[in-house]
C-alpha cells in the first residue's frame, strides 16, 4: 500500500512540471499586465519601499538595485532590499506590489518571524545538500547497474544519502511557503495603511503576488514528488537483494 501511494505521487512529476511552466509564464504575464497600469499616487517602487520601511522604524534598511526583471529580493546579510532595474523607478502597481513584498521580508526579519528564522538557518545546509543530490543519485545508479557484481548493497547507501539531502530541500521549500505568503499579506496591509495604493489597486497588486506565490507552492509539491521517486528507487534496491 505504501509503495502504491509513492508510485501515485511519483506519477505526478510531469503534471507538476507542466504546472510549474504554466505558473512561471503566469507570473510574467500578470506582472506585465499590471506593470502597464500606473498607481494613482504616482509613487515609484523604491519610494514606496522607503515609505513602508520608515513607517516601521526600519530606517537602517537600505534599498539598492539589482540587474534583471523579477530578481527583486531582500538580503538579510547586508540588510538591503534589492529592487530589479525594471522595478526600482517604476510607478506601476506591479512594481510597487513587488517592492512592498520584499519590504515584507525585511519586516519579518526585524520582528524575528519564526518561519523566516528557520528558513535562514537552513540556507547553508540546503546550499550544501542540494549540490550533493545529483552526484549521489548518479553513484547510486552506477552501483545499481553493478548490483550483481557487488555483494554489498552499495547503491542503497547512495540513494539513502540522496533521500536525506532532498528531504532537507523539501523542508526548505515547505518553510518558504509561510514566509512568502506572510510577506505578501504584510505588503497589502502596508500599501493601504501608508496610502500608497487604493483598495482597488491593492487588489490588483495581490494578483501579481498571488501568481508568484503559486511557483513556491509548485516547488514544494515537486520536492515531495522527488522524495517519493527516490524512496521508490531505494525500496527497489532492497527488494532485489
Amino acid at each position: 500500500m505504501f509503495e502504491l501511494i509513492l508510485s501515485i505521487i511519483a506519477l505526478c512529476f510531469f503534471p507538476l512540471l507542466l504546472w510549474m511552466i504554466i505558473a512561471s509564464i503566469g507570473v510574467r504575464s500578470t506582472y506585465n499586465k499590471f506593470s502597464r497600469i500606473p498607481a494613482e499616487s504616482g509613487m515609484t517602487a523604491h519610494l514606496a519601499a522607503r515609505t513602508i520601511l520608515d513607517k516601521n522604524g526600519l530606517v537602517n534598511v537600505q534599498i539598492s538595485t539589482c540587474p534583471g526583471t523579477l530578481t527583486d529580493h531582500y538580503d538579510p546579510r547586508s540588510n538591503t532590499v534589492y529592487l530589479s532595474e525594471a522595478t526600482y523607478n517604476s510607478s506601476s502597481i506591479a512594481a510597487i506590489g513587488v517592492a512592498a513584498h520584499e519590504v515584507g521580508h525585511a519586516i519579518q526579519y526585524a520582528e524575528e518571524y519564526a518561519p523566516v528564522k528557520m528558513r535562514t538557518a537552513l540556507v547553508p545546509v540546503v546550499n550544501f545538500t542540494s549540490r550533493m543530490i545529483m552526484p549521489l543519485m548518479l553513484l547510486g545508479l552506477v552501483f545499481e547497474l553493478l548490483a550483481y557484481t557487488v555483494s554489498f548493497n552499495v547503491s542503497a547507501i547512495f540513494f539513502m544519502a540522496a533521500l536525506v539531502c532532498y528531504a532537507f530541500y523539501a523542508l526548505f521549500t515547505f518553510i518558504t511557503l509561510p514566509c512568502e505568503y506572510n510577506a505578501s499579506k504584510r505588503a497589502r496591509v502596508q500599501l493601504e495603511e501608508c496610502g500608497i495604493l487604493s483598495g482597488e489597486e491593492t487588489a490588483m497588486a495581490k494578483k501579481v503576488l498571488d501568481s508568484a506565490a503559486k511557483t513556491y507552492l509548485v516547488a514544494f509539491m515537486m520536492s515531495l514528488v522527488q522524495v517519493a521517486r527516490i524512496l521508490l528507487l531505494l525500496l527497489g534496491t532492497r527488494r532485489r537483494r
